[in-house]
């Protein structure tokens, strides 16, 4: 990563090239949501595609589903999450500001007492005035069904995606046959409120997250953990580079209720490494919780060995927007090419949102058509731009920023001989080709990267 990106040029970048946008922003915006733009939906939509295609697609015995956002709100009381979803608050008496305690006393733990002594003497960022003591505040975002709001049509916007995967994990058995070990995949939408949403993409109120549960043998658990632990670390360095990559393991007082091991992979962000996925071992609680709870039995029988068994569950959780923010923070290079300064985005082909852009010479009557029909053979394969507006240079940085790997120019010499010149974003070289063999010359050079 660049040391002098900043989060700064991320959000200006973003917002320039129409990656991400505030949300309802002619409205004055509203914190910690955002709406992706017509580059940052590709982008993104790509980022979910290479995880499904590593998770899904590559895996055999690991399936999919699409749970809905609203569940029976005693989905969230079987989970814990009505009782312990909480995040440790202060306010500040004075002007009412409210902040998480545990960063503000920059300790990894949610003991009251703990962060009452450590922010005795700290007073509000804001104003300088001070604080109440720390008392737990639930994030989950609260909602009613039917036509009358009270108690009894209380439920609840999800605040993760795994509670969708085990309330259909006996569904999912029965109609795929899977036997143990296996896993579910999900990618979908979840819903907190952060007391303090910050650092653009990284603390959301709405969010994605790719998460998928692996239920197997409580005997297999820890060596099953290990593997999708190294595995997870293994795909993440396919997109981002390795010095900015690290584990870390949360401590006995930072691990959730139903951790019985923790894992974060972390990335090196301008503002310090941070998670980007956690993978944990959930033992039983999960299948454990929901058969006490639902009175279905949720035990799994295996034929072989004549056993009956609760499976344990190992999870592997991606924050889709976090990754992105990774990547973005990873891809941006600022380079000085003649005296000029170049901002480019080193997307990895497969999540960069354009793929390929077509651009002629010049906006010319001769040029135009040659060059339309070479966008139109490329179209149909690959996410294509055309673009024949101002200069060859101001055209070939804005593709440089919006990390399009490779530019096809279509000039004055193709209407001649037929051939057009391939533009490498990396490097800026050059290489002449024929049009008929261009679809063979764009798919190696993209696989080239």
């Amino acid at each position: 990563m660049a040391e002098t990106v900043s989060m700064e040029q991320l959000v200006s970048l973003a917002k320039r090239r129409g990656f991400v946008f505030q949300a309802s922003e002619i409205y004055g915006g509203i914190s910690g949501i955002y709406d992706w733009g017509p580059y940052g939906v590709e982008f993104k939509n790509n980022l979910k595609t290479a995880w499904w295609q590593e998770m899904v697609y590559q895996h055999t015995d690991v399936v999919g589903v699409d749970s809905a956002i609203i569940q029976n709100p005693r989905v969230w009381e079987a989970s814990g999450h009505v009782e312990k979803f909480t995040d440790p608050m202060v306010d500040c008496r004075k002007c009412k500001n409210r902040y998480r305690a545990d960063k503000l006393a920059d300790l990894d733990t949610a003991d009251l007492a703990e962060l009452s002594a450590a922010l005795k003497d700290t007073k509000c960022p804001n104003c300088g005035g001070a604080l109440t003591e720390p008392r737990p505040f639930n994030m989950m975002l609260k909602t009613y069904l039917g036509a009358v709001e009270d108690t009894a049509t209380v439920t609840y916007l999800r605040p993760e995606t795994c509670q969708g995967i085990y309330t259909n994990y006996q569904n999912v058995r029965d109609t795929t046959r899977q036997k143990l070990p296996f896993g579910i995949a999900q990618i979908g939408k979840a819903f907190r409120n952060e007391i303090t949403p910050q650092d653009f993409l990284f603390r959301q109120r709405e969010f994605e997250q790719m998460e998928m549960q692996y239920f197997v043998h409580p005997d297999e658990a820890d060596k099953t953990f290990a593997r999708w632990k190294q595995a997870r670390m293994d795909w993440h360095q396919k997109y981002l580079r390795k010095a900015n990559l690290r584990f870390r393991e949360h401590g006995a007082g930072e691990r959730a209720h139903y951790a019985r091991a923790a894992w974060d992979i972390e990335y090196q962000f301008s503002f310090g490494f941070k998670e980007v996925e956690g993978v944990h071992n959930r033992g039983d609680w999960d299948l454990s919780r929901h058969t006490q709870y639902s009175g279905q039995d949720l035990s799994y029988f295996d034929e072989t060995t004549k056993a009956k068994y609760i499976p344990w569950v190992i999870e592997t959780s991606v924050g889709v927007d976090r990754l992105a923010l990774a990547v973005l923070s990873d891809a941006y290079t600022e380079e000085e090419v003649k005296g000029e300064k170049r901002v480019v985005l080193k997307f990895h082909p497969d999540i960069a949102p354009v793929k390929v852009a077509v651009l002629p010479l010049s906006k010319n009557d001769k040029l135009t058509p040659l060059a339309r029909a070479v966008w139109q053979q490329l179209a149909g394969r690959y996410n294509s731009e055309y673009d024949e507006t101002q200069s060859i240079g101001r055209r070939y940085r804005r593709q440089d920023e919006i990390g399009t790997p490779l530019c096809v120019t279509v000039d004055f010499e193709s209407l001649d001989d037929q051939a057009v010149t391939i533009r490498h974003r990396d490097t800026m070289a050059q290489e002449r080709v024929k049009v008929a063999e261009l679809d063979r010359a764009i798919s190696d050079q993209l696989k080239s990267f």
